[in-house]
């Protein structure tokens, strides 16, 4: 049975749950002002899914390991499994979640994910741990896609916000055809540290992008002082989406990518795949400043 779970100081308000180990609130306790979007049943039922162990959508939805061919959802299964809490305090929580015979007919891996998070002051740390537990090597990829509200005041638009980039950035975002990257490319910044946000950005799916110099990104008002940002260290590809016409926006770093329109591969040479041998284990962190 999947249950909420609350973490709170001086600052902030935070709420998650068991199933898939999500963030589904941080409220600003000064203010009350909520930054995550609300999980509207209508538009996008979710909150921020953890996505493992892949990233984005296999071609013909399956794989192939050893042999044998797989099939597997968009985004993996972990956002749809009830993780286990194994520390808690007040202000932090620890989620994990291993193989089962239902997981071992799609991924044919033994793994322990563990997915922290530590609240303090403004900000809220989230560590991801995966950790091969087989005796063989296994193949992953991991990803964020935390969605959040915009705009976050009454009486602003969606064109009263803009991203923030802590590097100036060139890249071009790489277009989906079918849920799957193309090789096309398309250049998106006009600024060189901000890019403008519109609804018209997400009508043909995500911007993707393979190689951005900045590793923190922040949602900034033209209005108001409010936003927030996340720092992402070694995650390779980067995705923002938003359903269509809808009142939020994800800021996704990704360990990990969609497969493309081109062709297909073996699990381990997917493009974006990690592996891990025997008893080694991965570790990547996410740092959200909320102000």
């Amino acid at each position: 049975m999947s249950t909420s779970i609350c973490l709170e100081n001086e600052f902030l308000k935070v709420s998650l749950h068991t199933m898939g180990a999500e963030l589904q609130s941080v409220v600003n306790k000064a203010s009350n002002l909520e930054y995550m979007w609300q999980a509207e049943p209508t538009v996008w039922a979710r909150h921020s899914p953890v996505l493992f162990p892949i990233v984005g959508r296999l071609k013909n939805d399956t794989y192939s390991y050893n042999g044998k061919e797989y099939t597997m959802g968009q985004h993996g299964f972990a956002r749809n499994k009830i993780f286990r809490v194994i520390a808690q305090t007040l202000t932090m929580v620890s989620f994990q979640l291993s193989e089962d015979e239902e997981t071992l007919e799609i991924y044919p891996f033994k793994f322990s994910l563990t997915l922290s998070y530590i609240l303090n002051e403004q900000e809220l740390t989230l560590q991801y741990e995966v950790k091969n537990t087989d005796s063989k090597s296994i193949y992953f990829s991991l990803g964020a896609h935390p969605g959040f509200r915009l705009p976050l005041f009454d009486k602003e638009l969606y064109e009263d916000y803009y991203l923030s980039f802590n590097h100036a950035e060139t890249a071009e975002t790489y277009l989906i055809d079918g849920g799957l990257i193309s090789n096309q490319t398309k250049a998106i910044f006009t600024k060189p540290n901000e890019l403008n946000l519109n609804k018209d950005l997400f009508l043909q799916d995500a911007l993707v992008f393979k190689n951005l110099r900045s590793n923190a990104l922040s949602i900034r008002s033209k209005n108001h002082a409010h936003g927030l940002s996340i720092t992402a260290n070694n995650f390779p590809f980067y995705g923002i989406w938003a359903q269509k016409n809808a009142d939020f926006i994800c800021l996704e770093p990704w360990c990990g990518i969609a497969d493309p329109v081109s062709g297909q591969s073996t699990i381990e040479q997917k493009e974006g795949i990690n592996c891990l041998a025997r008893s080694e284990n991965f570790v990547r962190m996410l740092l959200f400043h909320f102000f």
